[in-house]
């Protein structure tokens, strides 16, 4: 990879790849619409551009990128890497069957936000036509300390469905109904113990956010309403268990368990790492409940 194109290049996606490809010694052309520039109908210049690169990473929204293909993928050069970062995968996936078969398409995911970098951060890979340049750029990324997860376009919408739709309801309707049970948020972070302080954090990370990140996490993902739903059917489910007495409680913590299968232990030690790490920043004494 020795020329590339990253269009919305000056967002925090795209700056985040312009990034890693002019750190490992690519010469990086930053395309972006603030400029003036419309990947959807290139100039002159910007075409010049696409015909050159040997990778095209395109930062962009959905509906740009879909609109984008039929222009980009006929003027690329053959071999050429397209790389997309979108956080659903399946629509794009179906546009681009049937494209030319001598160009390389890569979809790629960072499942965290662009300001906490690569090391140590998962990002999904969605590999629709591969080559040698889809295995260098990923070679790339885990050099970069990410973690690396290959996953099919419908996978990777189900699971983003589960890992951000499902997490951020979650936590949007804890908040929700904080604001029905007459509590002041100074009163809460008095008594918080430990879960309750990290949902309040999470709340705090979202509420506090760009909406819409949020609402494209809610809204664009097409399994998003199914994991909505499913947060509803697990308080009902909550509910309905509570009002039939302990033994049936204790069933449902058991079937949780194997939910969690094999990560059960991990992610006890891991949650029990970020309880002692709030109370050794926080100075208090309170224990979990």
């Amino acid at each position: 990879m020795t020329r590339c194109l990253v269009v919305g290049g000056a967002g925090a996606v795209g700056t985040l790849f312009a990034e890693l490809l002019s750190g490992a010694g690519a010469s990086v052309r930053v395309s972006d619409s603030a400029a003036g520039e419309d990947i959807t109908a290139p100039d002159v210049v910007l075409a010049a551009e696409i015909a050159l690169a040997d990778v095209v990473v395109l930062a962009v929204p959905e509906a740009v990128a879909l609109k984008a293909l039929g222009v980009l993928v006929p003027a690329m050069s053959p071999g050429a890497l397209l790389v997309d970062t979108l956080s659903v995968k399946s629509r794009y996936a179906e546009a681009t069957a049937g494209l030319r078969s001598d160009v390389e398409l890569l979809g790629l995911n960072p499942m965290f936000a662009p300001s906490l970098g690569f090391p140590g951060r998962p990002v999904a890979a969605v590999e629709l036509a591969g080559g040698p340049r889809t295995e260098s750029l990923l070679g790339l990324l885990t050099t970069a300390g990410a973690r690396v997860v290959r996953v099919g376009a419908e996978r990777h919408d189900r699971l983003a469905a589960a890992t951000q739709a499902l997490t951020h309801a979650a936590v949007l309707s804890f908040g929700a109904a904080l604001a029905e049970l007459g509590v002041t948020a100074d009163e809460l972070a008095a008594l918080a113990p430990p879960p309750h302080a990290t949902l309040l954090a999470l709340l705090a990370r979202i509420a506090g956010g760009t909406p819409e990140v949020y609402w494209d996490v809610q809204s664009a993902n097409p399994f998003a309403e199914t994991a909505r739903d499913a947060l509803r059917a697990g308080t009902a489910t909550l509910a309905a268990t509570v009002g039939a007495g302990e033994a049936e409680f204790t069933d449902l913590l058991t079937a949780l368990r194997s939910v969690l299968g094999e990560q059960l232990a991990p992610y006890g030690e891991h949650c029990a790492r970020m309880f002692q790490t709030q109370h050794s920043q926080s100075g208090s004494t309170a224990t979990a409940t």
